[in-house]
């Protein structure tokens, strides 16, 4: 790796996409988000601290990716090396595929499981960060209080899903995140006074009351007034996070670790795998053949995930069987590499819908790092908010399988949702070099594999490999590309082999958003990135 080629080509930026640092940068989805996460710094605080804080603080300003109601997934490396933390929500103990019908999981109050959120964020920061939880949740309270701008894109988001809201009778989503029932206007100064109020409360009184207070019986209430399935005893038993042991590979050379089950890590390190396979100068000789291959590594991948699920907690899968073995790998990107042709039915499937989510990253000093993502499922979860506690429901039930009962992932009480997000973390040996993740459920895979090809093997640095052109296929095989920035024989090509290709707009939403922090290799510092197609930006000390 060319660490000088690409430290030397970084240009910070006005708008604040990309910046540098010298002590710790902190990269988020808003730029209040990041804002927080460098306040917290400045106060002492370490990586986890200035994480948890922005994290918070997305909670509040970018309510259609995450908020209190969702759940939080967080890979993070401090003196006590590399952990993932398994933040699931849980289905509700009154949740089963007869209580709830597949309408019913997608809106409303009987859509929702039980928020992880505040209890991941609350774990985490007691036992990694060094500042008192109070100071932590501050930026957030004030962020709720005193109001942030509404932006283009969330101006956006609201016409596209304004209508959504109106599928749940009570209003009580429409109240909270529209104006009068229509798109605040962009500029719009938004206060969230009953959110505030919650902050505060879970800042005096931790986290616990969330789950076995006041607003835990607030939350009961709410649900029992509107048919909801979760119960205050549901909030009581809290879903701390788990540890686990983060997944591990090699790519070019680099060691990769990311999120295992139920995240989507695995997904990833098998198409970084298969792409490791392919030589750079062959992978990047032609953009026509690059596209067909990207393609066809990330369907291949697709595949692999909705073929191979399992929990980790009580499905462990027998390693013969092992998605990740390095010679199941070679013959897997063998067969695509020697097949001309399309090989896997071309068909509509649920996975081109998606959900949304956030990302952050944020590197000290200190050599702590985190990658944490986190959501409330789809754009605006349930589109039902908790009355008087201002924040949205999740809508996580639509992460179960209804079909087969043998599935892991199947919707029955207690149960754990199936990700899509993959929170990750590069090495070079054992130096952290990187952090970096994105939303868009499936298509963050192929967001974060095409950037770090650009990084990797192009050499670009990391502002202009997070800008340039993007594209996704389904396992379905619809593929979304950012149509103008590529060169016409690309879609052309992809047309004429029976794919269906759908041409978004230049720096599409639709197609992730990464949010990287990069420790410099060839002097001190960090360079960070947040990605053009959404609001946020980078900035450290």
């Amino acid at each position: 790796m060319d660490f000088e080629t690409v430290e030397r080509a970084f240009r910070p930026t006005e708008d604040g996409k990309c910046a540098e640092a010298d002590r710790a940068m902190v990269a988020t989805a808003f730029p209040e988000a990041t804002a927080a996460g460098v306040e917290i710094l400045r106060e002492g605080g370490n990586a986890v601290d200035a994480a948890c804080a922005a994290a918070l603080a997305l909670a509040v300003c970018e309510p259609q990716a995450s908020g209190l109601g969702g759940q939080t997934m967080i890979l993070l490396r401090t003196a006590e090396g590399v952990t993932a933390l398994d933040g699931s929500s849980r289905a509700p103990s009154l949740a089963h595929v007869e209580a709830v019908s597949r309408e019913e999981r997608a809106v409303g109050y009987r859509a929702t499981t039980v928020p992880s959120t505040p209890a991941t964020l609350a774990y985490a920061q007691e036992r990694y960060g060094r500042l008192p939880w109070r100071r932590v949740v501050e930026p957030a309270i004030r962020l709720a209080r005193e109001g942030y701008r509404i932006t283009a894109l969330q101006r956006r988001l609201q016409e596209l899903h304004g209508d959504d809201f109106g599928d749940v009778p009570s209003g009580s989503g429409a109240r909270y995140f529209l104006d009068d029932g229509k798109p605040f206007r962009e500029g719009a100064l938004f206060r969230q006074a009953d959110l505030a109020h919650v902050l505060e409360t879970l800042a005096e009184k931790g986290v616990e009351e969330f789950y076995g207070g006041d607003v835990a019986r607030e939350i009961d209430a709410d649900m029992r007034e509107h048919g909801g399935l979760l119960r205050y005893d549901d909030l009581a038993l809290i879903p701390w996070p788990i540890a686990r042991r983060p997944l591990r590979r090699r790519f070019r050379g680099f060691t990769i670790r990311t999120m295992p089950l139920p995240a989507a890590g695995r997904t990833l390190l098998f198409t970084l795998m298969m792409l490791n396979l392919v030589r750079p100068r062959h992978l990047n000789e032609d953009e026509v053949k690059r596209g067909l291959l990207l393609v066809e590594i990330l369907r291949k991948a697709l595949l692999e995930r909705s073929d191979r699920p399992f929990d980790p907690d009580f499905y462990p899968q027998l390693p013969e069987k092992d998605m990740l073995d390095a010679a199941y790998v070679r013959a897997s990107i063998r067969d695509i590499m020697a097949d001309k042709h399309v090989r896997m039915p071309i068909r509509e499937t649920e996975d081109e819908v998606g959900g949304e989510t956030t990302h952050l990253s944020v590197a000290d000093s200190e050599g702590n790092a985190v990658s944490l993502t986190q959501s409330i499922e789809r754009v605006y979860g349930s589109k039902a908010a908790a009355a008087g506690l201002g924040f949205l429901y999740n809508n996580y039930l639509l992460d179960f399988d209804s079909r087969l009962p043998s599935h892991p992932y199947y919707l029955r009480p207690n149960a754990v949702p199936w990700a899509a997000v993959c929170p990750t973390l590069v090495f070079d040996d054992r130096e952290f070099v990187l952090a970096l993740g994105s939303p868009g459920s499936e298509r963050s895979i192929a967001a974060l594999a095409q950037f770090l090809i650009h990084v990797v093997d192009e050499k670009m640095p990391l502002g202009e490999a997070m800008a340039a052109p993007r594209l996704h296929c389904s396992l379905g095989g619809a593929v979304s590309l950012e149509g103008a920035r590529f060169p016409a024989a690309v879609a052309e090509e992809l047309r004429r082999r029976g794919y269906r290709v759908k041409e978004r707009r230049p720096f599409s939403f639709f197609l992730g958003a990464i949010q990287a922090v990069w420790k410099r290799q060839t002097g001190p510092g960090f360079h960070g990135v947040a990605d053009v197609r959404r609001d946020g930006t980078a900035a450290g000390l």
